[in-house]
């Protein structure tokens, strides 16, 4: 192996030795070194002050440099906070406090009795779950890539060989590896066994008794955990040696081997989960573990396919990697590389058809019902009402997500943690609106951090801000990470890479091209920027990316274990099970009614709208000259040719109102809904608390309609139905028809995949009506006509109404040699008053029965029954 001088000589970087509280590291130039409070750092350093990775120690071009990783209180040289600073034999560096802080000392040549490691030894045995410093990457496999002027004219460092030219076929030889004796690091090997981990603590089971668990202090076993009920579930042990788990009613449920359960005899093999605890039974012994983020998630084998006319076409291929715990890791690659269907993959919002998901070695697929709550997902657009404030908007996801009986001292108190914790406090009162690009994202953010989430994803986090806001929005997510938490996010943004800990490369077709560390990346591809990386992809579209990465040492360091092992689940459709809700439905429709009202309100220029829309089409039909209104003409003659005409302006002005209330309230909330939908919200307390909130303001509409447009017209004495008020008879037919027009608008609003394509909707549905009212031309008699006229509400709202004015006598027949050829759905009498009311209402039915149905397409996969 040789002598550590040697190597020190080799790679032509100057020895160099630590000092911090008496210890030595003699530092080796072929691996990287991490600070911080965390167990696994190799410096480990106990003080409040520093972060949970605060920096590195790292080879650079010119020696030895100390790169701070956007701790919270810094690194300090000579009294300056500095980012990254070139060490040399003599130097001093303080972390955490510029005068008292922990401090490094380095000096010249090896120490005795210190850590030390050669070149073979440290890529031999990189570090679990740390960041990794450059490692020996691997030259081009074959068949690699032409490019003008061989790999580039950049200055990889110095012990990195230059990439040579791809061999010819003839020439290319097998490339030679240096396997791990102790496995891959920590990027790439299996999840641990749960059960292998300590738990953290351990409870007494007796014969006979009950142990309650719950987040009240009266119970047993106290789970100080917002996700868990006050009284959540017991555990009873029998007298005849069996043990049971019974849950309580609680809100979030309880979960074995990841299913939901009422009760169920526990086997040795089972797994209890309650909130972020689980549970393990081992003799008389309950074992718990306690979620606090130490946990491990990989990917394996995941493929995704989709038709394409009479085949399928794979967008996503063969894709596996581990996530480190406690780690940031980047998702980056050109447009249609497959990043969105990893992304959804990996949280189980459209799972792979083949291939695992591991959460902590638990398939996510199966156990999607229990899991969820321990993810976060930040999608790209803002996931909250923009014309909130931020706490209001925070106090309502917590209502939500948070289960029933959770005190409002309670969620309040967590909200205010977060809001700290982001720095959001300042802004706290602050409309989402009026905040920048960042501060929104940081609020998506703390949206998802209320949970206490242990992995979180984001989905172009960074898309649409500037230069300092990207960086703003990476060092948040560098803190998450430090902080205990492991994020991977999908960004086509490479300036800030150096701050995550891995980086995964996907090239076209899906699959993957790159994992590892963010500094060794362009030195594996050969070029100097990402930008020369991107157009290579672009260039070389059939070349096998994923072949050169699975013939690198890269792959044998990071990656090569999680395809060694075979996943379970390939091929294997996942089970399907029905996850609770935080809330019972009434008070998820309750808390659904007040946010929504607390929208509309906080927009003033929808409120305006809302009134003014229908005052003017009020106004629109009072225009008309009708000298005897709606009544019969009497003293003038037999008919009134403007009684129908006025009756079809009100009706299309209700249409048009009612529809235009509803036709872009989902798919402006298609993001929030898919990610609430995610946490457990009830699809049909969502819908019922926009019919609710929305039917009100069309009545209201109606109400404003009729007042105005019949307020000057000559009526009947008497009605069908509300006898010596017809007005209030017709009202009620506008109203319902209203009603009916709102529910059409939700479904446009569901189908639509675009705001921008709901206006052109709007305008043809208010045109078809006017068209099918029956009032310009006949309509009844005609076959195909009228069957199309039947699914009109506006034919069935003035049917109602025209059946009040007996609006077949007033207005002249269609065909005069047949006075008696009246539209059926005019007759006068209450029987047919009713039945035109009943089919509007009807079509409401339809309608809200549809818009469930098709909301069902923005939820996770996973979750659909």
């Amino acid at each position: 192996m040789g002598n550590s001088g040697d190597n020190f000589v080799g790679l032509g970087v100057p020895e160099l030795v630590l000092e911090l509280n008496g210890r030595t590291w003699a530092l080796d130039p072929a691996r990287s070194y991490s600070l911080g409070r965390d167990p696994q750092s190799d410096v480990v350093l106990d003080d409040a002050r520093v972060s949970w990775r605060h920096a590195t120690i790292r080879r650079g071009e010119r020696g030895w440099v100390v790169e701070d990783l956007g701790s919270t209180n810094g690194t300090y040289v000579q009294g300056q906070r500095v980012h990254a600073y070139d060490v040399a034999a003599g130097a001093t560096v303080n972390l955490g406090n510029a005068t008292d802080g922990p401090r490094l000392s380095f000096s010249g040549g090896a120490a005795a009795g210190g850590d030390l490691y050669s070149a073979e030894t440290a890529l031999a045995k990189p570090q679990q779950g740390r960041r990794s410093g450059p490692a020996a990457p691997a030259t081009p496999n074959s068949g690699t890539p032409p490019r003008q002027g061989g790999w580039g004219n950049g200055s990889p460092a110095a012990h990195v060989p230059q990439p040579s030219p791809a061999p010819r076929p003839d020439q290319r030889k097998p490339q030679a590896h240096i396997p791990s004796p102790h496995g891959p690091s920590g990027a790439g090997a299996a999840p641990p066994v749960y059960g292998d981990r300590s738990p953290t603590t351990f409870h007494h089971l007796v014969l006979g008794r009950v142990m309650k668990i719950g987040r009240a202090l009266e119970n047993d076993l106290v789970v100080s955990d917002l996700q868990v009920s006050r009284f959540h579930a017991e555990f009873r042990a029998h007298p005849d040696g069996r043990y049971e788990i019974v849950d309580l009613g609680s809100h979030n449920g309880t979960y074995v081997n990841g299913q939901p359960i009422q009760r169920h005899l526990l086997g040795p093999e089972d797994i209890v989960g309650v909130g972020h605890s689980t549970f393990r039974l081992v003799g008389d012994q309950l074992e718990e573990f306690v979620d606090t983020g130490e946990i491990s998630f990989s990917a394996r084998r995941l493929t995704v396919r989709v038709p394409q006319g009479s085949t399928t076409k794979t967008i996503l291929n063969d894709v596996s990697f581990g996530v480190p715990e406690k780690s940031l890791v980047a998702v980056i690659g050109p447009s249609g590389s497959g990043k969105s269907t990893l992304l959804r993959a990996l949280t189980g919002y459209r799972p792979a058809e083949e291939g695992e998901v591991l959460y902590d070695s638990r398939n996510l697929y199966k156990q999607f019902a229990e899991l969820r709550q321990r993810i976060g997902l930040v999608p790209q657009d803002d996931i909250l009402h923009k014309e909130l404030t931020i706490r209001r908007a925070l106090r309502y996801a917590a209502k939500l997500r948070f289960p029933g009986d959770t005190k409002a001292a309670e969620r309040e108190a967590r909200i205010d943690e977060v809001l700290r914790e982001l720095k959001l406090d300042v802004h706290a009162d602050k409309r989402v609106t009026s905040l920048s690009g960042g501060q929104r994202k940081r609020v998506s953010v703390a949206l998802e951090l209320l949970t206490k989430p242990s992995l979180i994803f984001l989905d172009e986090p960074t898309s649409g801000l500037d230069p300092g806001m990207d960086r703003d929005v990476m060092k948040l997510l560098r803190g998450l990470a430090d902080d205990g938490r492991t994020v991977l996010v999908v960004t086509h943004s490479v300036a800030e890479l150096a701050l995550c800990d891995k980086l995964l490369v996907m090239a076209p077709g899906g699959a993957v091209a790159y994992f590892g560390p963010p500094e060794e990346a362009l030195n594996f591809f050969g070029y100097e920027t990402w930008a020369d990386v991107f157009s290579a992809f672009e260039n070389y579209r059939d070349y096998d990316w994923s072949g050169r990465w699975r013939g690198s040492q890269h792959y044998q360091i990071y990656a090569a274990d999680l395809d060694a092992v075979a996943p379970q689940s390939v091929g294997a459709a996942p089970q399907r099970a029905k996850p609770p809700k935080p809330q019972s439905w009434p008070a998820q429709f309750v808390t659904l009614v007040r946010r929504y009202l607390s929208v509309i309100a906080s927009d003033r220029g929808f409120m305006a709208l809302m009134v003014i829309l229908p005052a003017v089409l009020g106004l629109v039909s009072v225009v008309i000259p009708a000298k005897f209104g709606l009544a019969p003409s009497g003293e003038a003659g037999k008919f009134n040719t403007d009684a129908g005409t006025i009756m079809l302006i009100i009706a299309v002005g209700a249409c048009f109102s009612g529809a235009a209330n509803s036709v872009r309230e989902l798919i402006k909330e298609r993001v929030i809904y898919e990610r609430e939908r995610a946490t457990g919200l009830s699809r049909s307390a969502y819908l019922l608390s926009k019919v609710f909130v929305l039917g009100l303001i069309s009545a209201l509409q109606g109400v404003i309609i009729c007042a105005i447009g019949l307020s000057v017209r000559k009526l009947p004495e008497e009605g069908l139905i509300v006898k010596g008020f017809p007005a209030a008879e017709i009202t009620l037919v506008v109203i319902a028809l209203g009603f009916t027009s709102m529910m059409f608008g939700l479904v446009i609003s569901s189908l639509v995949k675009t705001a921008e394509k709901t206006m052109p909707l709007l305008v043809m549905f208010a045109i078809v009506q006017v068209v099918f009212t029956g009032v310009l031309f006949q309509i009844f008699g005609t076959v195909g006509l009228e069957q199309v006229a039947w699914l009109m509400p506006s034919r069935w709202a003035v049917g109602a109404a025209g059946a009040t004015l007996d609006l077949g006598h007033i207005m002249p027949p269609w065909d005069p040699a047949k006075p008696d050829n009246l539209d059926p759905l005019w007759e006068h009498s209450a029987s047919q008053w009713g039945f035109d009311m009943a089919i509007l209402l009807g079509i409401a039915l339809v309608c809200g029965i549809l818009v469930l149905r098709l909301l069902r397409r923005h939820e996770p996969e996973v979750m659909r029954k």
